[in-house]
């Protein structure tokens, strides 16, 4: 089982809306980025992102916030491969330049996608 972990800072430049809210998107990108690393550990290509099969949006990202982004095979097929996506947010700005580390982490989103990679090349 294949599992890759990012984390990001995220700047406030990427608040959209009151609150400093960021837009779910921003979690998205992040898993992209995960599956292309994973696609390179396990086949030596970037692959391609197929679909989401499920979507959650389960608590709030903010600017300032710190967030790990995991992506964990759970299926392997001939080119494809499902992975359970979870973007959890670690840090939090807590006002002016102080910030909290969280714990627990507070799940911000989850998913599952599908990655397809090209067929296996023979020597």
């Amino acid at each position: 089982m294949t599992t890759v972990t990012h984390r990001r800072y995220v700047p406030y430049a990427h608040a959209h809306y009151a609150g400093n809210l960021v837009d779910g998107a921003y979690a998205l990108g992040l898993f992209g980025d995960v599956a292309t690393e994973i696609c390179i550990r396990t086949d030596g290509d970037e692959g391609l992102f197929a679909g989401y099969a499920d979507i959650r949006f389960t608590a709030p990202i903010h600017a300032g916030d710190v967030v790990e982004a995991t992506g964990t095979v759970t299926r392997t097929g001939n080119r494809s491969r499902t992975v359970e996506f979870t973007c959890t947010v670690v840090c939090r700005g807590t006002g002016g330049s102080t910030a909290a580390v969280l714990d627990p982490p507070i799940v911000a989103v989850t998913a599952t996608g599908t990655v397809v990679v090209p067929p296996r090349r023979l020597p």
